[in-house]
């Protein structure tokens, strides 16, 4: 049975919300943002805490979203999150998602690693949008789905960076990167883990998607890399 190690995703920062918005709706969707950091569920008093409500307006925010199946309550009475959500996610990328998940599944296999699919979310963050882990290596990296990070960090974000024109100030890995094809980074997404990520050509600059691997141990980077460029450049032609 192969061992896991999986990736710390920190607690959301209680974020402002802006002029003009719903402040319920906010408070909402934040409640969901906690839960997907607790996969053991959460209380209604750790709920409101986390987003800094009084706990009988985490209560009816609770309410609210197990009514729309988005949470549940367990026999502890801890939240979690609810299948709702899955019925919500299905239609998001379905395309790219369909057409990825073979290319990561060839390169996972090859590799003995775990693939990734990432998005560009915005001009200052990547989202994971699929990950494939290797079915028989004995130890390996595991992420969650979804989970956001910052577009400066890690080699994902590094290999879009790489993608648009050089800019004043720009790190040097960016412009690695950009030499190289594909772009690498060292424990900046998690501890002890190294990232290979190449950009999917013919991609819109805001709709950027990248193909990487994380692992804990690299012999050959050009060796990944070319692996890892030649999967960005197989799944471009299925999306063309």
């Amino acid at each position: 049975m192969s061992a896991r190690q999986e990736t710390a995703i920190s607690s959301p920062v209680r974020k402002p919300e802006r002029p003009g918005t719903s402040k319920t709706l906010h408070h909402g969707l934040q409640v969901l943002e906690v839960l997907v950091t607790a996969p053991q569920g959460l209380s209604i008093t750790e709920i409101a805490d986390r987003i800094g409500v009084h706990r009988t307006v985490a209560h009816r925010l609770v309410r609210t979203l197990e009514e729309h199946q988005l949470c549940r309550r367990d026999r502890f009475k801890r939240i979690t999150l609810g299948a709702g959500l899955v019925r919500l996610a299905e239609p998001v990328e379905q395309d790219l998602r369909t057409l990825a998940r073979p290319v990561l599944e060839e390169l996972t296999d090859d590799t003995n690693a775990t693939a990734h699919l990432v998005v560009r979310e915005n001009a200052e963050q990547v989202r994971m949008l699929m990950i494939v882990e290797p079915r028989k290596a004995r130890i390996h990296v595991a992420f969650r789905s979804g989970q956001l990070d910052p577009i400066g960090r890690g080699s994902a974000g590094l290999a879009m960076l790489a993608a648009d024109p050089p800019v004043q100030g720009e790190r040097e890995a960016v412009a690695m990167a950009r030499r190289r094809g594909f772009a690498v980074s060292h424990g900046e997404i998690a501890p002890g883990v190294t990232g290979i990520s190449a950009v999917v050509p013919a991609r819109r600059p805001d709709g950027a998607v990248s193909v990487g691997l994380s692992l804990f141990e690299v012999d050959d980077q050009e060796d990944m890399g070319r692996r890892v460029v030649a999967a960005a450049h197989q799944l471009a032609r299925q999306l063309e």
